[in-house]
């Protein structure tokens, strides 16, 4: 979707953002790892995901110092960026953290719970489009869907860590695995604190 030059610009910046999530979250999905030399690929891109992030919230910052009246309040701006860049650091970090293990297979859980957070990222590009069309009144079943994301990781983590202990024997790969495992419900909380903010813009401006 493009907006017409009167858009906006907090809302063009916000559905910036929210676009370049949710490709970083497909990318994190859809990627197949065969040998350790993809990590380095899987990784590298990421990071430029996370660089343009942390461009536009740069952006952001600087506009939200210079400019008077925002459409919504400057702190749920400021706040929906940041949650929503928190939960782009985490899926850099999931990549940079299997670059650092040498791990190029991605277990069942691990599929699971990278499902689990793109679809969370779809319905926060879902939630910025509908900021930018300033359709507040529709955001909460967003948010709704987005925590149920998030309690489905709950689930993943809970059976994932049970089934690590009682079937893996290499102490190492137990720590490892366990890091990543709680890496990815991390970044699923962060996908929480992004609906958490949305139920926020809507309570402050109904």
């Amino acid at each position: 979707m493009i907006f017409s030059p009167k858009q906006d610009k907090f809302f063009n910046l916000l559905h910036s953002f929210g676009l370049n999530l949710e490709e970083a979250g497909k990318y994190f999905v859809s990627y197949k790892l065969k040998d350790v030399s993809d990590l380095k690929e899987y990784s590298c891109k990421l990071k430029d995901y996370e660089h343009k992030g942390d461009t536009i919230i740069h952006t952001i910052i600087a506009e939200l110092n210079k400019t008077f009246i925002t459409p919504i309040e400057r702190e749920d701006i400021l706040h929906l960026a940041m949650t929503m860049d928190n939960v782009l650091d985490g899926i850099e970090h999931y990549a940079a953290r299997l670059e650092m293990y040498s791990i190029t297979q991605v277990d069942d859980y691990m599929d699971q719970f990278s499902k689990h957070i793109y679809e969370a990222t779809k319905e926060i590009l879902e939630a910025v489009k509908l900021i930018s069309q300033r359709k507040l009144s529709e955001l909460r079943p967003i948010a709704i869907r987005i925590k149920d994301y998030e309690s489905r990781c709950d689930e993943v983590l809970r059976v994932s860590i049970k089934h690590l202990f009682a079937k893996e024997t290499d102490v190492i790969k137990i720590i490892q695995y366990k890091e990543i495992y709680e890496l990815l419900e991390s970044i699923a909380d962060d996908c929480q604190d992004v609906a958490n903010t949305l139920e926020s813009i809507v309570m402050r401006n109904a």
